[in-house]
């Protein structure tokens, strides 16, 4: 119970520093979508996933700084299962690279003992045809096996109210030793109305590994479809 109130007051705490120093640049983000399979790290949590989520993002004095709520609900071993993630992010533009810290907490409503918590250090850079990235996520609450990705990513913009993503990237679990999936995923934003957009989505996951020691054991190729909605201001 403790974790779960420190991690909203950090939460909290960049939210108002995003909101109180940057009042004229914030940009707010609130989506919800719906997803045929919970698919998280290339993992088949679940099923009929249901998600709503805020984001925040500005910039402050050249750093960035962002903070988000995201909350699911899903079925698994024939129950529904809620999920209520809070993260945040600072992050840096050196020019040739771009570095960022950030923080994520899962906890689990239904289940007080169970919480995760993970602070993730990334670089980035664009490459001009895709920006690539690689991330690496340290479990400070619970074991990942030293989880980290390396991806791609770009976003075509056909005209105001049309566009194409398009991100993949590999896992990997350091202290494992071993690949997890690698997983891509495109999605097309529909304008609607003036920020609002639509976004029906598909993701492919391909198995790296199924090792009895980590949690992809047994694991296998996935495939999700969904749409989200959402609104930026």
């Amino acid at each position: 119970m403790h974790t779960r109130y420190r991690s909203i007051g950090i939460l909290s705490a960049v939210t108002a520093l995003v909101a109180g120093n940057v009042a004229g640049q914030v940009e707010y983000k609130i989506h919800t979508s719906y997803a045929s399979e919970y698919m998280w790290r290339g993992l088949d949590l679940g099923n009929n996933l249901i998600e709503g989520g805020l984001d925040v993002s500005g910039e402050w004095q050249g750093i960035g700084l962002s903070g988000g709520v995201w909350y699911g609900d899903f079925e698994t071993v024939g129950k529904r299962m809620d999920e209520l993630d809070l993260y945040g992010e600072v992050s840096k533009d050196f020019g040739i690279i771009k570095g960022s810290i950030g923080y994520i907490a899962y906890l689990y409503p239904d289940s007080s003992n169970e919480t995760y918590q993970e602070v993730s250090f990334g670089i980035s850079r664009d490459m001009g045809f895709a920006t690539a990235a690689l991330k690496y996520y340290w479990g400070v609450e619970g074991d990942n096996n030293g989880y980290t990705e390396i991806g791609l990513s770009r976003s075509y913009e056909f005209n105001a109210w049309l566009g194409l993503n398009v991100e993949s990237n590999v896992g990997y679990q350091i202290e494992a030793g071993q690949a997890t999936a690698w997983t891509t995923k495109m999605s097309l934003d529909v304008g609607i109305a003036e920020h609002v957009k639509i976004s029906p989505f598909v993701g492919v996951s391909l198995a790296l590994s199924d090792d009895v020691d980590t949690a992809y054991f047994r694991s296998g190729n996935e495939m999700v479809g969904g749409v989200m909605l959402s609104v930026t201001y």
